[in-house]
């Protein structure tokens, strides 16, 4: 379908982006309840660079294409719909925005195909949408409710999108949300989110044969990830007995780091929804959760150090802090060294510290231990760390778009390496 036939079947339908009460709290149309309560992520919605400037994620799911695309999805929601049909519309909805996003991060005839904000931005304005609905001759209950915000969530994210190919090494991979948006850092982007969207479904070229990439992007959510969030991800992927799990995030300035060793502990600080979590990782319910305090990673490190990816340098990552033996976890000041955990200490932080992307390499893996994949190689890459734009009224510009390239190409380029 043209953009311009999917232009002209918005302005039939009478629901045009900026008439959503979701996007521009202009005239509240009948099926939806502007005063329903949404998520201090969904509450970012408004949020302006400059008192006269345009709201940041709505103009940047615009300039990504996806107006459209939440256009039709909140249209939909106005017309008689049951409760079956309300979830697969969040499922169908969810997983043709995360379709839709991947063929724009591979086009090149698209705005700036490397962001990977409006994918972001598009996601919210939908489960935004998905909360202050009205339906129309029957009530949709609190429980129903997050069931269809978390069908359409995760299935915009990829979690749900598995479709390895036969024939060819596999391997399966995560990266972030943006995420440190409050007040001018709303335009953030995030450079493993961004790697995530250029690989998902490519063949890559290795001296080893083809490989096969599936992925997927991760919220910045404590409580996605007690959910399973990873869990249902990697565990799809195990199914096909991929050759690596590689978990991505955003990590220090100037360099890339292949993490050593992921740590059963968060550190507490405060994730998208302004949540913060502090004590052990939790287990999640319906998967194999043998207990470690740390994993260590098992990709090939030193291939992938030694490997002359360019721009920027890659190391291997060997620090990690415990709490010292009998002193009860997260009291008093932990051990930091990088030679061997200590035989009975709690896990204070792994190489790659003790927020969601330690996490995120300690859940992967601990369901590929406790599924017995050990076949499959799995472990973390931490990413560079990608600035903001030189104007601080800017959206992009040309430096903050080629250092976003470079490290998500980087991170294609470590990928072939495993």
């Amino acid at each position: 379908m043209t953009r311009r036939l999917r232009a002209v079947m918005t302005l039939t339908l009478g629901l045009t982006l900026l008439a959503l009460p979701a996007v521009a709290h202009a005239q509240p149309a009948r099926c939806f309840d502007p005063n329903a309560p949404t998520t201090v992520e969904e509450q970012r919605l408004d949020d302006r660079l400059t008192p006269t400037g345009p709201e940041v994620g709505p103009e940047l799911a615009r300039l990504g294409g996806f107006d459209d695309d939440v256009s039709r999805f909140a249209a939909r929601l106005c017309e008689p719909i049951s409760r079956a049909q309300a979830f697969h519309h969040a499922l169908a909805g969810g997983t043709e925005l995360w379709r839709t996003a991947v063929r724009r991060a591979q086009s090149a005839q698209t705005w700036d195909s490397y962001d990977d904000r409006p994918l972001y931005w598009a996601r919210l304005l939908a489960t935004k949408a998905l909360r202050q609905w009205q339906p129309s001759g029957w009530r949709l209950g609190a429980a129903d409710r997050a069931k269809v915000v978390d069908a359409f969530d995760r299935a915009s994210r990829g979690v749900s999108d598995l479709r390895f190919a036969d024939g060819v090494r596999r391997v399966a991979v995560t990266g972030f949300d943006p995420f440190q948006l409050n007040g001018p850092s709303v335009r953030r982007s995030n450079p493993a989110g961004a790697a995530a969207l250029r690989l998902d479904g490519r063949v890559l070229a290795t001296p080893s044969g083809p490989v096969v990439v599936e992925a997927a992007v991760l919220p910045v959510l404590w409580g996605a990830f007690d959910q399973g969030i990873v869990e249902r991800f990697y565990g799809g992927a195990l199914a096909f007995r991929p050759d690596a799990l590689v978990t991505v995030s955003q990590g220090r300035p100037g360099r890339f780091d292949v993490e050593r060793w992921a740590a059963r502990w968060r550190g507490g600080y405060p994730d998208n929804n302004e949540v913060a979590a502090r004590g052990a990782v939790p287990d999640a319910a319906g998967w194999p959760q043998p207990a470690h305090e740390f994993i260590e990673t098992t990709l090939p490190h030193q291939r992938l150090v030694d490997a002359g990816t360019t721009p920027f340098p890659v190391f291997f990552n060997r620090s990690f802090c415990e709490w010292p033996v009998g002193v009860p976890p997260g009291t008093g000041t932990p051990s930091c060294r990088s030679d061997e955990p200590t035989p009975g200490a709690a896990a204070a932080s792994g190489s790659g510290g003790d927020y969601l992307s330690n996490e995120s390499m300690y859940r992967a893996n601990r369901l590929r231990l406790g599924l017995g994949a050990t076949a499959t190689a799995g472990g973390h890459l931490h990413t560079p760390v990608l600035g903001q734009p030189a104007d601080p009224a800017a959206l992009t510009d040309p430096v903050f778009e080629q250092d976003r390239r470079a490290i998500a190409d980087q991170v294609a380029a470590l990928v072939s390496v495993i």
